[in-house]
Parts: structure tokens; sequence; C-alpha cells
């Protein structure tokens, strides 16, 4: 991945990088989820917790965690930054035309192919029951 460095102009700046290849619009059929207005308060408007609110907005992206399209190959078209969790999520292209988010495994980059099986080779990414492990 190409990571860009900045110089340090001011005391936040410093040892700040930015990688070039995380994307930030989600696929709009893949997220889900409404802006919570409440920041504390209850139905009348009045605050009733106290230091809750403010915040961004955050929409919920559907994350594939099952893994179940066996045996079909995917290929990592972006690596895409979720508000949700820490970890980076990557938009997978399956061979059937379907599309879904995974997390993304370290060291994968745009471009690879991952499967999901019984009899896949084990390599970064590919997702294989216990069993078969």
């Amino acid at each position: 991945m190409a990571i860009h460095l900045y110089k340090t102009s001011t005391p936040s700046t410093r040892n700040r990088t930015v990688d070039s290849q995380v994307k930030s619009n989600p696929r709009n059929n893949l997220i889900y989820g409404q802006h919570h207005c409440g920041k504390g308060r209850n139905a009348r408007g009045i605050i009733t917790s106290r230091h809750r609110g403010g915040g961004h907005k955050r929409l919920y992206r559907k994350i594939d965690f099952r893994r179940n399209e066996k045996d079909i190959y995917g290929r990592i078209v972006t690596i895409e930054y979720d508000p949700n969790r820490n970890a980076y999520i990557c938009l997978i292209h399956y061979g059937d035309g379907e599309k879904r988010y995974i997390l993304h495994p370290r060291g994968a980059i745009i471009g690879d192919t991952i499967v999901s099986g019984t009899e896949v080779p084990i390599k970064m990414g590919n997702a294989l029951p216990l069993s078969a492990v």
C-alpha cells in the first residue's frame, strides 16, 4: 500500500500518515441505519444523561462474517474505513456478481483473490472451516 508521510508543521501533524488506497464512499445497498438524534435526551428533548451527545453520523456497514459463498472466487476492489470498528473493511466482488464487505485481512491489497470453502489453499484472506485447517 502506498503511504503518504507528511512534513511536520504543527505538533498535531507529527508522525501523521495517510493510506492512499483507503476509500471513504460506501456502497448504498451494503449500508443501513439511522443517525441517532437522541444524544442523551428524553422524548421531550431534555438532557437526562450528562456528557452524552455530539459525534458524527455513522451508518452501519453489513459485514459478511459467515463467508458462505463456497468455492466462488472474489476479488478485493476497495479497502475502506469503517467508523463502527477499528479494523478496515474490504469490498469483494464475487464471480457470480455479488458484492460483500469483509474485514480486511492484514497484508491483502487491492486486486488480490480470495475464496472460502473446504478444499481451498491456506492463504491470507481465504476462509476454511476448522475441520479443514
